[in-house]
């Protein structure tokens, strides 16, 4: 390996670029290596999801529509659909349900995969990921130490090129990043992109919602003075946060109607729901994954899918369990009985499922083993509820492995770091492709149990090692 990195030289490159508002974490020398086959496995990991995808979409609409799931059994589950919908507003529903954003997914695809002792885990796939501008400019500054995963601008040309794509018509689409003031800590990186790709010749703004203009049965924005008609918009706002988009309903209003308008990802509230992954371990859907998934991707998720419950209180009849994680050995009949579970059946993690402010980073995130059972009730109590509302999910804990890295303490000197590694790898959709272009490193202390970008976690390319 070359191009070893100096922490002076680190230090000046962040310096004269910040990708994240009010943010600062912890810097390597090196970019992290994957072997080859760890790289191959999170490259399927990505046709996966774009499949897992397709099939949650026919999941829903079969679901809502009480149609059989099953094509040699009957099987209605309009439960699906309730769970989805849960606690949406009416607009938001007819809109998912449009037939003018049938077959519509995200074109970014962004899992999290902790790296465990028995290989990865997926706890999530984020449709609004962060992280793109960031992973891109690492992927820059690092390019010199070889086999840098999307090295060379290949992610920020892959970027363009998915946007693109949405509109085959235009030779050069006008593409409009437009950032929330609630997602308002990434604006900086989208700003990068966007000049990157100016500097290439290709009509890329990174745009306010409030920099949209409604214009006849069209969204324009004011580019170098005069209004213009958008092609593609990046939506880089949560769901939750539509009443603060000016034009949301305009933007609803043209796609429901067919106009030409691109905007990924759909603004369709069930792709964003963390149970979806719970939904894939429920017992009553495991013909319905079997027969919607390849059988490569299928046995792939079913093995780094970690076990998951929807926290859903029902009354049950008297010979009934809930589908849900034993205590004291024994299934259970109401979700307040998780509050008796002991420390080691507590090996959980229990967060919103979407559709809240809360529901994203890690802000609603409890660890079950290292709550307290004062704070392991009130996170039960809470969940239920609010249950009407917002859905919470519990998910199987797989703890990441402990690893070594070289990162600079804040003195300069640089020293082995003994930490837990989450990766983010970034899929970008052409046709029916899924292309890994860059994958962002999140190497934590190893005492921190979730892992997130914290500030004294490293931030790190990833390389194809040996």
């Amino acid at each position: 390996m070359t191009g070893t990195l100096t922490y002076e030289g680190l230090k000046a490159a962040f310096a004269d670029q910040t990708l994240f508002e009010d943010k600062t974490w912890r810097i390597s020398p090196e970019a992290w290596p994957l072997t080859k086959k760890q790289v191959r496995e999170i490259e399927q990991i990505g046709q996966a999801c774009l499949e897992f995808y397709r099939a949650s979409e026919l999941l829903y609409t079969r679901s809502f529509e009480n149609k059989n799931i099953l094509r040699n059994a009957e099987l209605t589950v309009p439960w699906v659909a309730d769970y989805l919908d849960r606690g949406k507003p009416e607009f938001l529903i007819r809109h998912a349900r449009s037939k003018a954003v049938r077959r519509s997914h995200p074109m970014i695809i962004r899992p999290d995969l902790l790296a465990t002792d028995e290989g990865f885990a997926l706890t999530e796939i984020d449709s609004v990921p962060g992280g793109i501008g960031l992973t891109a400019f690492l992927n820059e500054l690092y390019g010199d130490q070889g086999g840098i995963i999307g090295q060379d601008q290949a992610m920020v040309e892959a970027f363009y090129e998915s946007m693109a794509s949405l509109r085959p018509d235009k030779e050069y689409p006008l593409i409009a990043i437009v950032v929330s003031d609630e997602a308002s800590t990434y604006r900086p990186e989208m700003d990068w992109l966007a000049a990157r790709l100016q500097e290439r010749g290709k009509r890329v703004y990174c745009l306010h919602p409030g920099d949209l203009i409604p214009m006849g049965e069209t969204i324009c924005a004011d580019i170098d003075g005069d209004p213009e008609e958008l092609d593609v918009i990046y939506r880089f706002w949560e769901l939750f946060d539509l009443e603060n988009i000016p034009v949301a309903e305009h933007i609803f209003k043209m796609l429901e109607e067919g106009a030409p308008l691109a905007v990924t990802p759909p603004m369709r509230h069930f792709q964003e729901e963390k149970l979806n992954l719970a939904l894939f371990h429920h017992p009553r859907l495991v013909d319905f994954w079997r027969e919607n998934l390849s059988k490569p991707s299928w046995k792939l998720l079913n093995r780094i899918i970690p076990s998951g419950w929807i926290m859903d209180p029902v009354d049950l009849p008297p010979n009934a369990v809930l589908d849900a994680p034993l205590v004291g050995g024994r299934p259970i009949y109401k979700w307040e009985q998780l509050g008796e579970a002991s420390q080691k059946e507590r090996n959980l993690i229990m967060k919103l499922s979407g559709f809240h402010e809360n529901a994203w980073g890690a802000r609603s995130v409890l660890y079950g083993s290292d709550a307290s059972r004062e704070e392991w009730m009130d996170g039960i109590t809470e969940a239920m509820e609010g249950s009407k509302e917002n859905l919470y999910l519990l998910q199987e804990y797989r703890k990441p492995a402990r690893l070594p890295h070289p990162v600079y303490r804040p003195d300069g000197q640089l020293g082995q770091m003994n930490g837990r590694l989450r990766l983010c790898p970034y899929y970008f959709v052409k046709g029916d492709e899924a292309r890994l272009e860059g994958v962002l490193a999140t190497f934590c202390p190893a005492d921190k149990k979730i892992i997130h970008g914290m500030r004294d976690a490293a931030l790190l390319p990833v390389r194809r090692g040996e």
